[in-house]
């Protein structure tokens, strides 16, 4: 417990010292954005930085996404045949209140309805341009793609591994914090400081028999309350220039277990903490390359066996070309793009006790795909993705070929 704890403290100081170290001394200024910036955009933007539409004088904008899919999938010989999928329905409201007041509200349909969530519904209150507060249910700004998730701004069908396995994909949570953004130049700087409610014990109790993050989403009592009484804390900062790209860092950590009933100790406290480091970066308007690696630290009891990890990893690199520009079926500036995906996920970084060699769980995967996209809101995709897993001992790992067909846009 020690350990974790000292982890958490470190990662706070840590955070602090960049977020200060970070600002320039002509950003900290605290400059307006200038009416040429609004092409650098950073992740945390994404959500507001969608297709809107607005009638009249109304003061609600609203828009949304779509996405269908097919899949044909074989693991070691063995396929369950071709399927189609209704993978999301996703739709989205915002609001100017009076100036420097906003609300955004994210509704998302998933597996026709077998999932309805409020991925993101939020008052922004914006005092000064590095000073905003926001309050509701927030998008947890851990890594890039949680936030940055739309189905239309990507050449893949499915989602990384590692953004929603090793990180709770579109993992949002109820509470207040603050963010902003500071410009200079070429440069913009943001940074994002939230307090919600967290994880629960599902992560290491759930139907998976393996620490998987993504279980806690299954709880919708999260929205209502915290599972102990313990906040989650998240800190994120980022930093974009026209030519270099974006590169960010952010942390959450929380204790996780119910520590204390009514009023009486019955656990120590165990602490999840997940540090992802991100990038992206666009070059001549042509090859554009995106990733992002997590860690992930779980203070796991004693008492659990050996195949729950205590530590984590995970990423991917996304490398997109777009090898032809021109009017194309009736379609100006329709873009044909070449793309593929590395990605990697170690679900347990431990070692064995007995014998000292390595844990293994973890897949390999490469997914390749050739997409159209009639405008920038719109993507046709044809994906085929190559997986290795191997399990905990490290056998011969079983091998999966997929190829899938689908489309996403914007509404």
């Amino acid at each position: 417990m020690k350990t974790y704890m000292s982890i958490s403290l470190s990662c706070v100081f840590f955070f602090a010292l960049i977020i200060l170290s970070c600002v320039p001394p002509a950003m900290a200024q605290d400059k307006q954005a200038p009416k040429d910036s609004l092409v650098i955009t950073l992740n945390m933007d994404a959500v507001y930085n969608r297709p809107f539409l607005q009638s009249g004088k109304s003061p609600i904008a609203i828009g949304g996404y779509v996405e269908v899919n097919s899949d044909y999938a074989v693991t070691d010989g063995i396929t369950e045949g071709l399927s189609f999928h209704m993978q999301r329905l996703t739709l989205f409201m915002s609001s100017t209140i009076k100036q420097r007041i906003k609300f955004l509200t994210e509704i998302e349909f998933e597996d026709g309805t077998e999932e309805i969530n409020i991925e993101f519904a939020a008052l922004d209150f914006e005092l000064h341009p590095l000073l905003v507060i926001r309050g509701g249910i927030i998008m947890i700004p851990i890594g890039a793609f949680n936030q940055n998730h739309d189905g239309p701004k990507w050449e893949f069908v499915e989602r990384p591994l590692s953004a929603t396995t090793i990180i709770p994909s579109t993992w949002s949570n109820v509470g207040f914090g603050l963010h902003g953004k500071s410009y200079q130049g070429d440069w913009v700087w943001g940074y994002e400081a939230y307090l919600t409610n967290g994880f629960d014990d599902t992560i290491i109790d759930n139907e998976h028999g393996k620490t998987w993050l993504p279980a806690t989403k299954k709880n919708p009592s999260r929205f209502e309350e915290s599972f102990n009484g313990t906040p989650m804390s998240t800190l994120k900062t980022a930093i974009r220039h026209r030519k270099i790209g974006e590169i960010g860092l952010s942390w959450m950590g929380v204790v996780y277990n119910k520590f204390k009933d009514d009023g009486i100790i019955v656990d120590d406290k165990r602490r999840v903490d997940v540090v992802v480091v991100d990038y992206n970066k666009t070059i001549k308007q042509k090859l554009y390359i995106t990733g992002e690696w997590a860690w992930t630290f779980i203070d796991v009891p004693d008492t659990y066996s050996q195949q729950y990890g205590r530590r984590q990893t995970g990423g991917y690199t996304d490398v997109v070309f777009t090898f032809l520009k021109k009017r194309m079926l009736g379609w100006d500036n329709a873009r044909l793009n070449a793309s593929v995906r590395g990605e990697y996920v170690d679900y347990n970084m431990d070692e064995f006790n007995e014998t000292g060699s390595k844990i293994h769980d973890e897949v390999w995967g490469i997914n390749t795909s050739l997409s159209f996209r009639p405008s920038l809101q719109t993507v046709i995709r044809v994906n085929y993705g190559y997986y290795w897993e191997t399990d905990l001992l490290g056998n011969p790992p079983s091998k999966t070929a997929r190829i899938q067909f689908g489309f996403s846009s914007y509404f």
